[in-house]
């Protein structure tokens, strides 16, 4: 039993427990009533993860909640809504081929007997809308909508729900203006007078100092602290975020990086985004003969979309790219990889494996073409290409020609990386090269991208782990909601400027022009 008349839920000691990973361990949690709960951590803390278990998104693999004095257990969204609790997701959730008042009504339908009430849900959509100062007719199909109008329909849905008691906002501010932000603070405001609390997660430290009344801080799915804004700063927050003990040791370089040539250029490239705005907006980059650089930004700054445009996935973005002093035209991933250019992705399954071959030719798959005899395949020359890279990355396998998911994650990784160093590239691009394995696996692949920046190959890195990118970059860009916000290399390279440049473009360290 837990009673308390200022917390309207109560979190007890919640695991929640996934294959291979523990995302939430013991993390006691008070939502206090009629305040912003601000929620925070690093990529990957428990957030999102811990709020899905409050909205019935997700249940917990131990531990309790309590509502009002009585333990509760919420099966599912539609169990956490009877209990007066909404969520607007990081993600949007809406239907692009309905329209605005059918999005906002879905699960909340009115009826006048068999049939829905179009009438009240067009009267209640305006209204709603109207307060938001958004007044969008709400016949409009979602899909013609830009981001930030889409969002906040979004938020519209949840503000229809008569019975709300918490609301659960997750990344609200990602796609909206600063006018549209202020609109969403001055609304925050209005549902605290009538006693609904907020949960509100987000990565930009100035709103929370702003929006915020008491503050939760979780890492690696841990509970760290908790305080109230008004006794807090943001170096507090900061180091309560990144904690103080490092896993990883710095490579020594033996080579000159100051000296070396500058192999890649980017020249103010931007990427637009479906609905208005901008995935990427005038970005500018460098990167060295044998350099090692990384991209470090949270969720949605626009670190896998750089690799994207390198790639030629993205033709529509702008912007010029300068490899080895010419003019570079990016054309398509083929293109690409002939022009030395070649890609570990973020999605090891999805994108970097297919799992119905077996790990030879997973592994060379991408440089196939290196192993023809006029219109046959040497399997010969393939099988002694495979064999030296199981050697040289050291991937454990007893056989090449066994299933590629009979191997472990982070050799399926070590596979995938040796799938883009057979296409002898001049420049290699490792998207989150680190996601998903173990602690092992992760020392071996930064072991390997060591190995081979020493001997030449230039690397870019994105990583979302502050300490990881810390450990193995010579030089960091820090990107920001697509915008660059620093540039930190050597002594300037430190979890607080990092952490500062990457929350809400504080802009630490160099500037980045």
């Amino acid at each position: 039993m837990y009673d308390d008349p200022n917390v309207v839920l109560h979190c007890e000691k919640i695991d929640k427990i996934y294959p291979g990973t523990k995302a939430l361990d013991q993390v006691s949690f008070d939502l206090l009533k009629a305040k912003v709960n601000v929620l925070i951590g690093e990529n990957g803390a428990g957030k999102s993860t811990l709020m899905k278990m409050i909205a019935g998104i997700e249940q917990p693999s131990a531990g309790k909640m309590y509502m009002g004095g009585e333990e509760v257990y919420f099966k599912d969204t539609n169990a956490a809504r009877a209990r007066g609790i909404g969520i607007i997701h990081q993600e949007l959730s809406l239907f692009p081929n309905l329209t605005v008042y059918q999005n906002i009504y879905m699960c909340h339908e009115q009826k006048s007997g068999l049939f829905l009430n179009d009438r009240k849900h067009v009267e209640g959509a305006e209204k709603i809308l109207k307060r938001l100062e958004h007044e969008i007719p709400p016949d409009t199909l979602v899909g013609d909508l830009r981001v930030g109008q889409q969002q906040m329909v979004e938020i519209a849905r949840n503000l229809i729900q008569d019975d709300l008691k918490v609301l659960i906002m997750d990344e609200p501010t990602s796609s909206l203006s600063a006018a549209e932000v202020k609109v969403l603070f001055k609304i925050m405001r209005e549902l605290l007078e009538q006693g609904i609390s907020i949960v509100y997660i987000s990565h930009r430290l100035e709103e929370i100092m702003e929006i915020g009344d008491h503050v939760t801080i979780l890492r690696d799915g841990k509970y760290v602290a908790d305080a109230d804004v008004k006794d807090i700063t943001l170096s507090w927050i900061v180091e309560n975020m990144v904690g103080k003990n490092t896993q990883y040791h710095r490579f020594e370089r033996s080579i000159d990086l100051k000296s070396a040539e500058k192999i890649l250029e980017i020249n103010h490239l931007s990427l637009p985004k479906k609905g208005g705005g901008w995935l990427l907006d005038d970005v500018n980059m460098y990167l060295k003969k044998g350099e090692v650089l990384g991209i470090y930004g949270l969720l949605g700054a626009g670190r896998s979309e750089v690799f994207e445009c390198l790639m030629g996935m993205h033709p529509e973005c702008t912007g010029e790219f300068i490899f080895q002093g010419k003019k570079m035209n990016v054309k398509n991933i083929a293109n690409q990889i002939k022009n030395g250019f070649a890609l570990v992705p973020e999605d090891r399954q999805g994108q970097g494996l297919i799992q119905t071959l077996d790990i030879c030719k997973n592994a060379s798959i991408a440089s196939m073409q290196n192993y023809r005899s006029g219109v046959f395949l040497n399997s010969a020359r393939e099988g002694k290409a495979v064999d030296d890279q199981i050697r040289d990355l050291h991937i454990k396998v007893a056989d090449k020609h066994l299933p590629i998911l009979s191997l472990s994650g982070g050799n399926q990784q070590k596979v995938v990386i040796a799938k883009g160093l057979m296409t002898s590239p001049t420049v290699l691009l490792m998207d989150e090269p680190s996601r998903g394995i173990d602690i092992g696996a992760k020392t071996e692949v930064f072991e390997i991208i060591h190995e081979f920046s020493e001997r030449g190959l230039s690397i870019i890195v994105v990583s979302s782990e502050l300490k990881e990118i810390m450990a193995i970059a010579d030089r960091i860009y820090v990107l920001s909601n697509g915008k660059l916000t620093g540039e930190l290399e050597e002594a300037e390279i430190t979890e607080d400027n990092l952490v500062r440049a990457s929350y809400a473009g504080l802009g630490t360290g160099k500037s980045a022009s």
